[in-house]
Order: C-alpha cells, then structure tokens, then sequence
C-alpha cells in the first residue's frame, strides 16, 4: 500500500515568500553591481584607446581577457558554489571586483589596466552562477525561469546604468573619478551581502557532501557533462548571448560612431534602447517558459534567426549608412538575445541534481562568454586588417551563430528524451513512496 504524496512544500522545494524576495534581491544587487563594473568598458572603448595609445586589436584585448578569466572561471565557480555555498562566494566575488574597478580607475598604463580587468573578470565569474544557486534554493522549482530571467532582467538594468551613468561621469568628471567612484557601489553591496544574505531557508539546508579532492571534482564535472541536457544548455548559451554581449560590451559605440556616422550621444541612446529591449523581452520569454516548456527551443532558435537576419540588412544595406529605422529594429532585436541565453539554464536544470546545479549552470555559463571572448577578438583582427571595415569584421558573427545552431539541432532530441525520463521517474517516486 502506498502512503500519500510527499508534501510539494517539502525540502527540494523552498516555498518562497517575502523572505526569500529580500534574501535574493541582495544576492541580485551583487551580480547588478558586477554588470555595471563589467559594461563599464562598452562607453569607455573609444577613452580608454586615447587614454592608453591602442589600435583596435589591443583595445578588444581588455574584454577578451576579461571574459577569458569569467569563462575559465565558470566551472571553478560553479564548484566553489556547490562546495561553500552562495554567501562566501558572492562575498569574495564583491572584494575582486571591486578592487579591479579601482585599480582600473588608476592604472597609469597598457599592462596595469589589463591586470585590472582580468581582475574584474574573476570577481564578476563569481556573481550570476550565486544568484542562479540562490533562486533554486529559495524559490520552488516552477518559479525558476521566471526568477533566472528576472535576474538576467536586474543585469541589463546594470548595463542600462553604464549607458548612461558611466558615459556621462566620463565626458564630466574624467575617467579617474568616474570608475573610482563607480567602485565605491562595490563596497555597499559587499556590506550588505556580510549582514542579510543566506544560503537557504531554515529546514532547507542541503545535504553534506564529503569531500574527496580532485575525485569528487572530476566525478561532479563528468556528470554534470554526460547529461545532453547540460551540454544543449550550453551550446543555446553560445549560440544566442554573444551578439549583444560584443555589441555592448564594446563594439556597439565605435560601430555606431565609426560605421555609421552618428554622434556619441546618438549611439549610447541606440545602446541603451538594446538594454530596454533586453529588460522587456525578457520579462516575456521568462513568462512563455514558466507557462510552456515546449517554448525553450523555438523561442531560442528564432532569437538567432532574428538576429542574424537583422545583422546581414544591416551589414548588406547598399547605402554608405544604414537608415536609422534598420539600427533601430537591429537594437531591438538584439535586446532579445540575453534573455533567450537565460533559456540554456533551463535546459540544464532540470538534467541535474541539486547538489549539481551550480557546476552544471557553470558548464552552461561558459557557452555565451566563450563566443563573445571569440568574436571580440575576431573583429578586432578583422578590422586591423581590412582598414576599420566593419561590413567584413562583423561577419564573424554568422561563423559563430552558424557552428551553435548546428550543435542545437544535433542535441535536442538526446536532451528531450532525457528529460522525459526524469520526469517520470520523479513521478513515478513522488506517487508511490514506501510505506514506513
């Protein structure tokens, strides 16, 4: 005879409420913060090249290595996450940022500046994979892709703010002043992490994981990769992140300035039309998600589609400029690329465990950073060797979005029947638990 069905409110799914809204805002605030100090280059691309004497190659190094150090950081993290828990992480996330945005704001060369933004990389790895652990372990699981949406929401909020805090204190008060005041944001939510933030609810706490060195690390990773789910994550994560990420990282401004022929104040309003687009569109797709799961891949695959259309218009326009309806209707579209990368932790999620999720979502993490990584280099070498062409430089773009499409399409069955299997077998265990 079977006893009933287990409790939904029971540990493995947290029930929420007001307690875990304040715990997982302050986690928010964090990776919000870290988005600020990592978008901060995207205004500054063109200061810090007069500032420093660097040519296009040299300039795109400073985001290359930044994400370079994020993405060889993701699994680390992710680990570090699943091992110390979101508190300690974010904490020691907080202090790195902040000292590679200060130490940024300072740098009296080439080299030292680089050392700063490897250093902002590290601390800002350590932020949205926390905020993810964060929402699993406060929020039940049929919340997840809204809260995961809505903490890539509070992210571009963090990127609307360099579009137009950052670029403003730099044409106002000097590029010493306006990154070593920003760092001062840094400071505040380091404070607030120390005094308010949890790991989990009382009763939730998860179950102790001994540790087994290196072999508990491998066995985690192997795991986590064997599951097509994770794997599909990823590849969505490559596939749809990387053109707005580069464009607003820091070639969006000399496009639209250099290629385009508008005025600075001009392009940062066409920048931050993208982060306002991102903020709706996600808001959207986090709603679709929640509501129907069969969603995920058309709403991923139609993101890319979209983009890649809009970039060949605008690429292929015969005119010397493209009009500015077509920038327009570019940025919008662009905006929609965050939130469908969000869309590959839902792939990834439901595929692993609890004791899982952060090196999982780490795994996951990397796709997106690293085509950005890629594609930043590749069009800064692209446009020293053609003269500043940005028809031809952009066009690495189709490469990249090429290669992730076709290892979607290879993996979504595998990760489709997977998942179908693990939701029977949960409900298959939920319905008929031993008698005592």
């Amino acid at each position: 005879m079977s006893t009933p069905a287990r409790n939904p409110t029971l540990p493995g799914d947290p029930p929420g409420g007001r307690r875990a809204v304040t715990v997982w805002c302050t986690g928010v605030a964090v990776y919000f913060v870290a988005v600020i100090f990592r978008t901060s280059l995207g205004v500054a691309g063109l200061d810090a090249a007069d500032r420093f004497h660097v040519n296009a190659s040299a300039l795109s190094t400073f985001s290359i290595l930044q994400l370079l150090v994020y993405a060889g950081m993701q699994i680390p993290v992710g680990l570090l996450v699943d091992r110390l828990g979101t508190k300690k992480v974010l904490s020691i996330g907080a202090v790195l940022f902040t000292a590679g945005q200060l130490g940024f704001a300072f740098s009296p060369s080439y080299g030292t500046a680089l050392a700063s933004r490897a250093l902002l990389g590290c601390g800002d790895a350590m932020t949205f994979i926390s905020v993810l652990r964060l929402g699993t372990r406060w929020f039940p699981a049929r919340r997840g892709p809204l809260v995961a949406q809505l903490a890539g929401l509070v992210g571009m909020a963090g990127n609307l703010v360099s579009t137009l805090v950052i670029a403003r204190l730099l044409h106002g008060i000097g590029w010493t002043a306006a990154f070593a005041g920003s760092a001062l944001a840094g400071v505040v939510v380091l404070v607030l992490t120390l005094l308010f933030l949890k790991d989990h609810p009382e009763g939730y706490e998860p179950e102790p994981v001994a540790h087994q060195g290196a072999a508990y690390v491998r066995r985690q990773i192997a795991a986590a990769w064997r599951e097509p789910g994770t794997r599909l994550g990823l590849w969505v994560h490559f596939t749809t992140q990387f053109p707005a990420m580069v464009f607003l990282l820091l070639w969006g401004m000399p496009f639209l300035v250099q290629a385009q022929g508008l005025s600075r104040a001009t392009a940062g309003d066409l920048l931050t039309l993208v982060v306002l687009s991102n903020m709706v569109i996600g808001l959207v797709y986090g709603q679709i998600v929640a509501r129907h799961h069969a969603a995920r891949l058309p709403l991923a695959l139609g993101t890319v589609g979209a983009t890649a259309t809009l970039w060949a218009a605008t690429l292929a326009y015969p005119g010397a400029h493209a009009p500015m309806w077509l920038l327009v209707v570019l940025c919008t579209v662009l905006g929609a690329c965050g939130p469908a990368s969000m869309i590959g932790f839902d792939f990834a999620r439901p595929a692993n465990p609890p004791e899982r999720q952060g090196t999982a979502s780490g795994i996951t993490n990397m796709g997106g950073f690293v085509a950005s990584m890629t594609t930043l280099f590749a069009i800064g070498v692209l446009l020293d060797a053609t003269g500043d062409h940005y028809g031809v430089a952009f066009s690495a773009v189709f490469v990249l979005q090429a290669l992730g499409v076709s290892q979607i399409l290879r993996l979504r069955g595998r990760a489709a029947r997977r998942e179908r299997e693990r939701l029977v077998a949960s409900r298959v265990e939920t319905v008929h638990v031993p008698a005592a």
